[in-house]
């Protein structure tokens, strides 16, 4: 397996381990010995990171994350996702998602991220995903 392969698996892996409601197993795996973030809204470390999963998973516990493409590049990962917070609710679709990780030594170091509300209704047929 290619070192991108591995990268995207563990991004994968990393992701939906947290988002499906453990955190600190998808840093124990897959965090390096930093963490560096790049949201404005959130601060560094797996802490914060631990802490943010747990808050959005209280708000919204039935959340699904549905990674919908992955690319690899050097020691790059991204990902366009799309965050249902609250499945089968036409008023609130979600959130669309770019984010995009960086890796040393197969472990997750860095991450920025792109949302954008997943509007009722589009411009286009093209849909978002």
């Amino acid at each position: 397996m290619s070192d991108l392969e591995h990268n995207k698996q563990v991004v994968v892996d990393y992701y939906q381990t947290a988002f499906n409601g453990n955190p600190e197993k998808a840093v124990a795996d897959h965090f390096g010995p930093t963490y560096v973030q790049h949201n404005p809204e959130a601060e560094d470390g797996p802490e914060a990171f631990i802490g943010f999963v747990h808050y959005l998973r209280g708000e919204f516990p039935n959340l699904r994350l549905d990674i919908k493409r992955i690319i690899a590049e050097g020691d790059l990962v991204v990902t366009h996702s799309h965050l249902d917070l609250e499945p089968g609710n036409p008023d609130n679709p979600g959130q669309a998602l770019a984010d995009y990780f960086r890796l040393e030594n197969g472990k997750v170091v860095e991450h920025w991220d792109v949302i954008q509300p997943v509007p009722a209704k589009a411009a286009n047929p093209n849909g978002m995903f």
